[in-house]
């Protein structure tokens, strides 16, 4: 029986629990990190830490973890919070829940303004405000159905436009607005980096305090480091998702992800796993890696801790 079914009974949990706390003993190399780490490399990494980034079940995808396993396993390995993030179905309801399940842990959720919540739809967001317990945290600005992804991806279906002729539209601007008002996060998504910048130009005029750039160098994003300056000048944290570690890409990626930072400034950005998906390690094991492996490119355990625990934490507005 895998931790991936829905079906399972909830003594499952306990064998991925077991991975991790494996993993929390384990050397970075043994734990498939590919860098070199002493028994609780992996501890100290996670310790604290929050990941703004996390995928789980309930989803219309095969996913790795349910909310309440992601959040058990977080817990487990010392972690201070995760996101629970869903590209089509708002996560605020969900995490009142899972909360209840999983005490001692900070948990979020948010929106993504997709076409199954109607795109740039102001009403969802303020709406999700109101779910009970209000841990409603990020606005994705559209990820899988934003025009840029469609048109990067080439596909022929409906999209979410935020902007024409170098405007955003006025309903992208209430969202900003609303964003604002409930104090909530401004995540870019998946929107070209032009259209992004000009959603953090416009949060900061209206005085949003959070804001991120999504996996900035990811596609279809592909931020630029100039660019990606420029977004930390209007207020915005720069994320970097690591994703799974066992891709042909990945270590070239890691290596990219150690340049842009430094050039970024550390101080300005977030590192988050982008994980949850099935096959790929479970969250907190790859977050643990994702670290692993930067702190083997040459990152310091200060720049580090800056990345994963204090940014996380101010972006979501917590002490």
């Amino acid at each position: 029986m895998t931790v991936a079914q829905n079906s399972r009974p909830f003594a499952a949990v306990g064998l991925a629990a077991f991975t991790i706390l494996a993993l929390l003993t384990t050397p970075a190399e043994e734990a498939g990190a590919g860098q070199q780490g002493g028994p609780g490399e992996a501890t100290r990494a996670l310790s604290g830490a929050i990941d703004i980034h996390v995928h789980s079940y309930p989803d219309n995808v095969e996913r790795s973890v349910d909310g309440v396993e992601a959040s058990i396993l977080a817990r487990s390995g010392g972690m201070r919070g995760i996101v629970l993030k869903n590209h089509y179905d708002p996560t605020a309801g969900m995490v009142y829940m899972v909360r209840k399940q999983v005490p001692g842990l900070d948990i979020f959720g948010g929106i993504d303004l997709n076409l199954p919540v109607g795109g740039m739809n102001v009403a969802a967001v303020d709406h999700m405000t109101q779910v009970t317990g209000g841990w409603g945290r990020i606005v994705w600005m559209s990820t899988f159905d934003a025009e840029n992804q469609v048109r990067y991806s080439k596909q022929n279906r409906p999209f979410v436009r935020v902007s024409s002729n170098g405007e955003l539209l006025p309903e992208t601007k209430a969202v900003i607005a609303s964003i604002a008002k409930h104090n909530l996060v401004l995540a870019t998504g998946h929107v070209s980096p032009v259209e992004g910048l000009m959603m953090l130009k416009e949060g900061h005029r209206l005085g949003v305090q959070h804001m991120v750039v999504t996996h900035a160098i990811k596609a279809p994003v592909l931020m630029s480091v100039p660019q990606m300056q420029e977004a930390t000048k209007e207020g915005a944290f720069i994320e970097f998702s690591g994703g799974s570690l066992a891709l042909p890409e990945a270590p070239a990626l890691m290596d990219t992800f150690v340049d842009d930072i430094r050039k970024a400034g550390p101080e300005f950005c977030i590192i988050s796993s982008d994980l949850g998906q099935k096959g790929n390690a479970l969250p907190p094991e790859g977050f643990a890696a994702i670290i692993a492996a930067l702190r083997g490119r040459g990152l310091t355990e200060q720049q580090l801790d800056v990345m994963t625990k204090r940014n996380p934490a101010r972006l979501l507005g917590l002490p």
